[in-house]
């Protein structure tokens, strides 16, 4: 491993990189706050897909490219006078400090519980409103639904048992094909949406993490699929005019695979 000075050296060398790439890029030249957005949810996503398929590898230059973005925005924001890097590291730093009154105070926590229930606490005693405020409004769904509870557990807002929300599960479901029968297409998927909902809460109690469960779903049909896809090739057969039941001989051999 680098040692710290070579960490800072390195970092350094990021920063004058950039100063070079705004002042003689034209492509760096014309970016702005607004135009990096959407690359940097992008990467971000990246650095998920490398985290789920534990490509380390991968995970450090996807670490790299979102680096880059921050770096990116500090210079930016360095030009108005509005803030720079240095800013940004100072503000996470003490943000970091204020929160963590169990290492830099003298408040003392028993467990992990303890420590999100006072960091919930603290973020109410510096203006917030709600607790869920902080929860971005831009959040995918299911990712949005697991963060909302969790910030309601913060405070003590929860189910006391799994069994408690197994039985929740069970209701929305109920409700769910109650709507299906009465056929009102607009209260069968808010009764979906309460599925989904209950079922994400279940997730929490059980451990899951409900969007890497989902995308480990989803990469596995992938696979699946273009396993099947290739088998029908190998036929010089279009999928669209193979039965159902002549592919479930792929798709088995795909899960056996």
């Amino acid at each position: 491993m680098n040692t710290r000075q070579q960490q800072l050296d390195a970092f350094n060398r990021l920063l004058e990189i950039m100063d070079d790439l705004r002042e003689k890029c034209p492509w760096d030249k014309k970016q702005t706050l607004q135009t990096l957005r959407h690359l940097t949810i992008e990467e971000t996503y990246e650095l998920g897909d490398a985290i789920l398929d534990n490509d380390l590898q991968e995970v450090k230059k996807e670490l790299g490219d979102i680096l880059l973005h921050i770096v990116f925005y500090a210079k930016i924001g360095s030009e108005t006078d509005d803030f720079d890097i240095a800013d940004v590291a100072n503000e996470i730093c003490e943000k970091l400090i204020h929160r963590h009154p169990h290492i830099y105070g003298d408040v003392q926590v028993e467990n992990e519980e303890q420590v999100k229930q006072n960091w919930e606490k603290l973020k109410l005693k510096e203006g917030k409103k709600s607790v869920l405020e902080g929860v971005p409004k831009s959040l995918p769904a299911l990712v949005k639904a697991s963060r909302i509870q969790d910030k309601a557990k913060g405070v003590g807002f929860d189910w006391e048992e799994p069994h408690q929300v197994w039985d929740k599960v069970q209701e929305e479901l109920q409700e769910f094909q109650d709507e299906v029968r009465e056929g009102n297409q607009e209260k069968i998927e808010a009764e979906f949406g309460d599925v989904l909902f209950s079922m994400i809460n279940y997730a929490r109690f059980l451990n899951i993490n409900p969007e890497d469960a989902l995308e480990r779903t989803n990469k596995k049909f992938i696979k699946r699929f273009q396993y099947l896809e290739s088998k029908a090739g190998e036929l010089g057969k279009p999928l669209a005019d193979m039965t159902l039941a002549e592919m479930d001989v792929f798709w088995n051999e795909a899960k056996k695979l």
